[in-house]
């Protein structure tokens, strides 16, 4: 029997995502959860496992076009004779694809799903892409044919029967061995570009840990390991300016006017960005104030912290001394790690610090955060950092990644850029701009011993929502910033 594929929404509540890339060809052999295809919805990069074993009959969609959630994108031969009309179904009830899906599907507070019609014709008319021919909506069985196909095949064609589908340039496929790992520490793993084959597990029956998956990271990084995809994960970081291939969905979609001129579609994380910066400018009283910093001190700590064993490969940059600071601040003015809530006309006052950090990402500007970071020690916040810089480079960051933030560092520094004015990011009320750290003449010591010394010198921005934020919380908030970045050892007293 024909089982068709209906694209689910990832748990975002979108209306429609990009088929990214293949994994299978028309004739392969597929088992339940094995990845089918890569999708990308304005948020997050996705991959959707089978729910239904069998051999794959037909591609529906072609790369890099874009799909509403439940059109029919792939058609599985599960091997069983076709059966007679449908038994009826209770009211509420889920498609058989869908209920296997776990993690994926509409939210809980999306609205009920509308009854399909029945007895309608038994046979499915061939779908021809290159003409955008539409695929009729019916029910046969539990053949399910849904609604038609809203998008052109733009994109590279669909693969080949019996040629292997080419990999993803964006993510690299798991590891399929015998090896003992939860769905979490497989993603990890792939994250760090660890190949779990090479991983001796600790855990209950030899399962592989998270602390296997980073003893065998830092071990790889002193040269004792192989390490698969090590130049994707910690050559370049996405905070930091690196040679990254564009989002292979913009690229293959871009098109050039009779007169020239390039032209991209306006879709995904370029359109959402443009949306919340349009919000954040309407919603927000942008405020901003700057002060020079001597951080010598800062970067000097940085070197120490490059020489101890505690910190063995992890990449570290002032970036780790900015958040701490930024978390220590916090700490003594809570009143900037909040929202405004302007449907409860109530400011929401957050009890942990997200802690937000933009990234120049493939798919575009990202701000994925660290889940309550002021529970973290400086290791584990280095840590954390680095995971992000994995994730977001490898372009897999997932929702969780990004939502939920309280407060937001950008880094326009490492462009050389002495500082700016930025944009508060979504619900939060504030945002700290880093700016280039460079070699500056500063006057230092008082009186008979007052000098010019050459020292490293930077400037912070904060911006602020005015609503709820008054300039003297903010000078202080900036000023507590720039103290612990200029002697770090005065974060002993926060």
């Amino acid at each position: 029997m024909i089982q068709h594929y209906l694209l689910p929404d990832p748990g975002e509540g979108l209306a429609e995502a990009e088929i990214i890339a293949w994994r299978v060809a028309e004739g392969d052999r597929v088992e339940v959860n094995d990845i089918l295809v890569e999708v990308e919805t304005s948020k997050s990069l996705v991959e959707l496992p089978s729910p239904f074993a069998g051999t794959i009959a037909r591609l529906l969609v072609a790369e890099g076009t874009m799909v509403e959630v439940g059109t029919a994108i792939i058609e599985i031969d599960d091997g069983t004779p076709a059966s007679g009309p449908p038994s009826p179904q209770a009211p509420g009830q889920e498609d058989q694809q869908t209920a296997t899906l776990v993690g994926y599907g509409p939210k809980p507070s999306s609205a009920p799903r509308r009854r399909r019609p029945r007895n309608q014709p038994d046979d499915l008319p061939p779908i021809d892409l290159a003409f955008g021919a539409e695929v009729p909506s019916h029910r046969t069985g539990q053949v399910i044919v849904h609604s038609p196909v809203h998008a052109e095949p733009l994109g590279e064609p669909l693969p080949e029967p019996g040629v292997p589908p080419r990999e993803s340039t964006l993510v690299l496929a798991g590891g399929t061995g015998p090896e003992l790992a939860k769905p979490p520490v497989r993603k990890y793993a792939k994250d760090l570009g660890i190949d779990l084959t090479q991983v001796t597990g600790t855990g209950p029956n030899r399962t592989i840990t998270r602390g296997d998956v980073e003893a065998a990271a830092a071990f790889a990084a002193l040269g004792g390991g192989r390490v698969v995809n090590d130049a994707a994960t910690f050559a370049s970081s996405p905070f930091e300016p690196g040679q990254d291939e564009p989002s292979r969905s913009g690229a293959s979609q871009t098109r050039r006017s009779a007169s020239g001129e390039r032209r991209v579609p306006i879709k995904g994380v370029r359109k959402v960005t443009a949306e919340n910066m349009i919000r954040s400018q309407r919603t927000h009283v942008h405020v901003t104030e700057w002060v020079e910093v001597d951080v010598t001190a800062t970067v000097d700590l940085v070197d120490q912290l490059k020489a101890r064993r505690e910190f063995t490969g992890l990449r570290i940059s002032p970036l780790l001394i900015y958040a701490k600071a930024i978390c220590l601040a916090l700490g003594r003015n809570p009143d900037l790690n909040a929202s405004w809530d302007d449907q409860a006309q109530e400011i929401v006052y957050h009890e942990d610090v997200n802690l937000g950090i933009a990234a120049a990402t493939p798919r575009g500007l990202m701000v994925p955060n660290i889940k309550a970071a002021q529970a973290l020690s400086l290791l584990e916040l280095c840590q954390a950092i680095n995971q992000l810089v994995a994730t977001s480079r490898a372009g897999t960051l997932q929702p969780a990644d990004y939502s939920g933030g309280t407060f937001t560092i950008t880094n326009v520094g490492i462009f050389g850029i002495d500082g700016g004015t930025p944009i508060i990011n979504g619900d939060e009320s504030a945002i700290l701009c880093m700016g280039a750290i460079n070699r500056r003449p500063w006057v230092v010591g008082t009186g008979p011993q007052e000098r010019l010394e050459p020292r490293w010198v930077t400037t912070l921005s904060l911006s602020f929502d005015h609503r709820l934020i008054d300039g003297e919380q903010g000078s202080l908030f900036l000023h507590d910033v720039a103290e612990v970045l200029h002697q770090p050892s005065l974060a002993l007293l926060f």
